[in-house]
């Protein structure tokens, strides 16, 4: 169909939900998309490349919290017109029909994020370029042997790719249709494709890789081999059902209380969580994600996909099933989002939500009393899959009974292969990339997320404390040498917030109440712990250095900016660099006593292992938040103990037996992972 299918005469705002964070609803996209479609400009080659809540601002909220009206709903909306390439970022509202704000790209500051109609197009433009196609029967091949890669252009200065659509594409032999094609890469070959004008503007050709012969298809029976026998089942069960509930996005859990949302873009939102009633964090999501690689070859070197800017990673949310990806006393929400023609289309089982065990909570056998006490820890799981491409990409949080947050990232799926090229002129291994498999290469790369996190602990006057272990030498003070302290320096202003982890003196970033105190007068406040992997390892003056400067520290702190959304800015495709944290931070606004965003860098450095071949066994990469003086002591001492059913057997208590009363509550189920990290199953 085409988008100017229906035009209706008078716009007729859909219900309002009950709150003003609301994910839109199908009704509402399909408003949106009425109103579009009755702009003059709106012609019948013009896609929605992006339809998402214009999010009310805090102080709208809180007007709206204090029995104010519901704010008006609106939406963003992006729009491409694929002939002429066209680009426009509206604000819609949902409320009136009105268009509230208009903006068109001229495409030097950045493009629209890809439609996956323009990934459709480039195997057709590029098997229409008889330079294509004599470049693969030069390597014995005919279109029909092949499958195209099409991936982002990222930005290089190029004359001729100025202003214009421009997506790159490696081929992959596919020897038949169960044939998983990132086995044989057909390397030394890539074409450069303008999308719009429907033409290869460059194709870089350097012979000489033969094409791998291995096997990629870790689906087949043979590949396999006979199945592992011995694996006896397990079963999570919670035969009085979960302990949280949801309703219309609100999540209640122990003492947690928060709400949920989903976005085309970032994927999950949580939004406004707070704990026994005081609020901890206002908005946290993965803002930005890049996956650069290391491989300098012509025919590599421009690797770098930022999946949630330019990609939108959100849209390729799994339908999870369960038993395969969730296992336990499982919630599922389904996750509606607008297709590229701006109708609401449904994900069904997109988050999935659950209570996992998590081992021992607190416990302790004391000699003076006998007392002999264990709890169980729990935790909330939210998450959601993801697959872009060739990698699987799993987010969740956790919420545990503590008041502890944590985010992880899970990756699995197939690495992005390359031929290996050997040696190098010295007879060195080739020094950017392993070979997984015979010939197979898998160049060196990294996965790095930026996480926003709006953090409100105590509410909206914060200061962020970089804490450093100190040693102190010996002294008058210290004459036997075993002193050591800590460091505790404020963030004080944006422009010096940017922050490296360093394991070796245990530097956490400290966001305190610059009003709220214990009774013992400390300030609460919340800790984020970093893992501390390495941040960027591109040079300084690389495009990908500019393009990415969120991801060169680990940490950036700015004030609250309605306006700041994405680490990389909001329109990184094709964008030339200094775009989202380098400008939000140009202002240099105070932070001490401010409503703080911290923008937290995590993620790995891979150097691809013969494991991860022919498919991916789960990585991880997180942060973990933690109360630091939040609470005036543990506050789970009303946790109950655990059920007698759920330890051990055959240990008679008694009065005297403080080992078999550890024992028998010290293992219980152990660390019940519910969530199966098996990707998905399509």
């Amino acid at each position: 169909m085409s988008i100017t299918e229906t035009v209706p005469a008078a716009f007729s705002a859909p219900p309002a939900p009950s709150h003003p964070l609301s994910s839109l609803t199908a009704d509402e996209i399909r408003a949106v998309r009425a109103v579009v479609l009755a702009l003059p400009e709106t012609t019948e080659t013009v896609r929605f490349a992006y339809v998402g809540l214009e999010e009310p601002t805090k102080d709208e909220v809180r007007a709206w919290q204090a029995g104010g009206p519901l704010p008006e709903r609106r939406a963003r909306v992006q729009l491409l017109d694929m002939r002429t390439t066209a680009s426009t970022d509206l604000v819609v509202s949902i409320t009136t029909g009105a268009v509230v704000s208009a903006a068109v790209l001229d495409g030097t500051a950045g493009q629209l994020p890809i439609l996956d109609a323009e990934f459709e197009e480039v195997a057709v433009i590029a098997n229409a370029s008889p330079e294509w196609v004599a470049a693969l029967a030069a390597r014995g091949l005919t279109v029909a042997d092949v499958v195209l890669v099409p991936l982002s252009a990222g930005h290089y200065g190029f004359p001729a790719e100025s202003g214009r659509r421009i997506l790159r594409t490696f081929a992959f032999r596919q020897d038949h249709p169960k044939d998983h094609p990132w086995a044989h890469p057909i390397d030394g070959l890539t074409a450069y494709i303008d999308v719009a004008d429907r033409r290869v503007i460059e194709i870089i050709d350097t012979p000489g890789f033969d094409i791998p012969a291995t096997s990629g298809n870790f689906d087949d029976p043979e590949l396999q081999g006979p199945p592992l026998e011995g694996l006896k089942p397990i079963v999570i069960t919670q035969p009085e059902g979960a302990s949280f509930t949801v309703e219309d996005e609100h999540v209640r859990w122990g003492e947690w209380d928060l709400r949920i949302g989903f976005d085309t873009r970032e994927g999950l939102i949580l939004r406004q969580l707070s704990f026994a009633g005081r609020p901890v964090m206002y908005r946290g999501s993965i803002s930005e994600m890049v996956v650069p690689y290391a491989d300098p070859q012509p025919n590599r070197f421009w690797q770098n996909y930022f999946d949630t800017g330019e990609y939108l990673f959100g849209r390729y949310t799994n339908e999870l099933e369960l038993g395969c990806d969730c296992v336990g006393e499982i919630t599922y929400l389904d996750v509606v989002l607008a297709d590229e023609l701006g109708m609401p289309r449904t994900v069904r089982n997109g988050v999935c939500m659950h209570e996992e065990d998590f081992g021992s909570l607190w416990k302790h056998s004391d000699i003076f009393t006998g007392s002999s006490e264990v709890r169980r820890q729990r935790r909330l799981v939210i998450s959601f899959f993801t697959t872009v491409g060739n990698y699987d990409y799993g987010f969740f949080w956790y919420l545990y009974l503590d008041g502890t947050i944590e985010c992880e990232a899970k990756l699995t799926g197939i690495l992005f292969t390359s031929a290996y090229p050997g040696t190098d002129a010295d007879g060195a291994p080739y020094p950017f990339a392993s070979e997984v498999a015979p010939g197979l290469g898998a160049p060196y790369h990294q996965h790095l997320f930026s996480a926003r996190l709006d953090m409100t602990v105590d509410g909206t006057a914060n200061v962020v404390n970089e804490i450093d272990a100190v040693r102190v030498p010996v002294s008058a003070g210290n004459p036997y040498g075993n002193a050591f302290t800590k460091q505790v320096t404020p963030i004080e202003s944006e422009a010096v917030s940017g922050r490296l982890a360093d394991g070796s003196v245990n530097r956490v970033w400290q966001i305190a109440s610059t009003e709220k105190t214990t009774s013992m007068g400390q300030p609460t406040s919340y800790v984020l712990f970093p893992e501390g992997h390495p941040v960027l390892l591109a040079d300084d003056d690389s495009s990908i250095a500019s393009r990415a400067a969120f991801a060169t520290k680990n940490l950036f702190v700015t004030k609250y900016d309605p306006a700041e959304r994405y680490a990389a800015g909001d329109f990184v495709n094709q964008h030339p660099g200094g775009a989202g944290i380098p400008a939000f931070i140009a202002g240099d606004e105070p932070l001490v006593g401010e409503d703080v965003v911290l923008w937290h860098t995590f993620g790995l450095t891979h150097f691809p292992r013969n494991e991860d071949w022919p498919v991916m066994p789960m990585d991880y990469a997180k942060f973990t938040l933690k109360p630091y003086n939040f609470f005036e002591r543990n506050p789970t001492l009303n946790v109950p103990p655990p059920a007698a059913d759920h330890c051990a057997p055959g240990h008679a208590r008694g009065a005297h037996d403080h080992a078999a009363h550890e024992h028998e509550h010290g293992h219980g189920h152990g660390h019940g992972h519910g969530h199966g990290a098996h990707g998905h199953h399509h």
